[in-house]
């Protein structure tokens, strides 16, 4: 593969064997249809309902840009539950495909604005497996997720700045339809979106896991604590 943009043209693979096969070979797999559209459409719905039941609540929700370059709609996933569930619940399918024992980290949500980018990069180290997921499109229009084809040490991947293509680096470019994902390695391939939105706005999931016997699980639920389930008291039925 030259570095110049070009579309990757995958089986429809559908077994945990085969994506872990892609996954150990590529440092990605492509998941069609890890969401069915309608679960894509409807956990969009729920989170824009969210996001927009007030005003005021929606601008809270608008960040300076982190690796993109425009103010966006953003949340971590802690802030809605259903989101929270959607990503420990792909806990065991992600483990399957990665081949270990996975423990969630954070998800995190953005809606990308017409003619933002993503600038190409790699995560920190609570992104050791990842899952990007798109969710939808605000004029059905793909927008392509590029990945690199060379593996990084996670150290010497976070000195490289964020760059706005891949230089002389071969990558892939992928077309994600609402529901599909890829899984990837989040600190070892440089990934992003080098081609400006071209939807009015871009929706899209962001799920991590560490291998909860790797170098970075101590990342596991991105160190944040939850108390305990002590009891549960039930009415007095006698009184």
């Amino acid at each position: 593969m030259t570095a110049a943009s070009q579309s990757a043209n995958f089986p429809n693979m559908t077994s945990s064997l085969d994506l872990r096969q892609r996954y150990e070979t590529d440092g990605f797999a492509l998941v069609e249809r890890a969401a069915a559209p309608e679960v894509a459409k409807n956990l969009l719905a729920i989170i824009h309902a969210n996001m927009t039941r007030d005003p005021a609540l929606l601008k809270s929700f608008l960040s300076e840009p982190r690796v993109n370059e425009m103010p966006a709609y953003e949340f971590y996933g802690y802030r809605l539950p259903s989101v929270m569930a959607f990503h420990w619940g792909l806990t065991s399918r992600i483990g399957d495909i990665a081949g270990k024992n996975l423990l969630p980290t954070y998800a995190f949500f953005r809606v990308y604005p017409k003619g933002d980018r993503c600038l190409i990069h790699t995560d920190r180290p609570s992104c050791e497996h990842s899952f990007s997921m798109a969710l939808g499109y605000g004029d059905d229009i793909v927008w392509p997720l590029e990945i690199g084809e060379r593996f990084h040490e996670e150290k010497e991947a976070a000195d490289r700045p964020k760059a706005r293509d891949f230089e002389d680096d071969a990558y892939r470019s992928l077309m994600l339809n609402p529901g599909d994902a890829i899984v990837y390695h989040g600190v070892n391939y440089r990934h992003g979106r080098s081609i400006p939105n071209p939807n009015r706005w871009s929706a899209h999931m962001f799920l991590h896991w560490v291998d909860a016997d790797g170098p970075f699980k101590d990342w596991a639920f991105d160190k944040k604590e939850f108390p305990d389930a002590t009891d549960f008291q039930f009415p007095d039925t006698n009184a």
